[in-house]
């Protein structure tokens, strides 16, 4: 079925019925009749494969149809593993929430955030504990404070039965670019500790050396002691 989608998407041959098309390919792209660009297929074994209908002219392509079905496919495939499933995670609270809970379950938001998963934090109430809704409402404001970093708030805390809801989605991290004055100071603070580091090492062995030599005077005046004693 997903094969047969994919072939009713293009005309090809015989299929395209206006008056001319583009060719395009690895040396440009050139306006030409119909009827020629079909005479180019044949010549070259290949199919006139039509990719962009709605251009003026249509834009086609001089190619194997089951490679060119192959390609789409293969495409169609990595653009659909380079997505992210984005997941809603909860996170339940009670109104009265201890500390170590609390801190618990902070870890936890920031490890779904981090992985790019959304976050539905909720305080659920029961009974006569609905009577603290304003306590409830303190602790998920807090929640989405702790949580700056790496989530934003895409619904205030919203009272729906018994439950308060608060939902935070994943910030998106971009790369920061360094500046070159960053890259050439990060690159002199580099070099300076080696020197510092290389001044340390030959200052140790200096001092190994050292102690060696004045352990073997040492050594040597003992014995030199031990032998006149005799």
């Amino acid at each position: 079925m997903k094969n047969d989608k994919l072939k009713n998407q293009y005309r090809i041959n015989e299929q395209i019925r206006v008056r001319e098309v583009r060719i395009v390919g690895e040396d440009g792209s050139e306006v030409v009749p119909t009827r020629k660009a079909l005479d180019m297929a044949r010549q070259n074994g290949v199919d006139l494969v039509e990719i962009s209908p709605n251009a003026q002219p249509p834009v086609c392509r001089l190619i194997d149809y089951s490679k060119f079905l192959y390609q789409q496919k293969k495409h169609q495939k990595e653009m659909k593993q380079k997505q992210v499933k984005v997941e809603v995670k909860e996170i339940r609270f009670g109104p009265q929430t201890d500390e170590h809970d609390y801190q618990f379950k902070l870890k936890h938001a920031r490890e779904f955030l981090n992985e790019g998963n959304k976050v539905r934090a909720y305080v659920f109430f029961r009974g006569r504990s609905i009577l603290f809704k304003e306590q409830g409402e303190v602790l998920l404001l807090r929640f989405a404070n702790d949580l700056e970093e790496f989530g934003k708030v895409e619904q205030m805390p919203k009272l729906e039965g018994k439950k308060m809801f608060l939902y935070l989605a994943p910030k998106k991290v971009g790369v920061v670019k360094k500046s070159q004055q960053k890259v050439d100071r990060e690159k002199r603070e580099a070099e300076a500790k080696a020197v510092e580091q290389n001044q340390k090492n030959e200052q140790a062995e200096n001092n190994g050396l050292f102690a060696n030599a004045k352990n073997g005077e040492d050594v040597l005046s003992k014995l030199k002691k031990e032998s006149s004693v005799e």
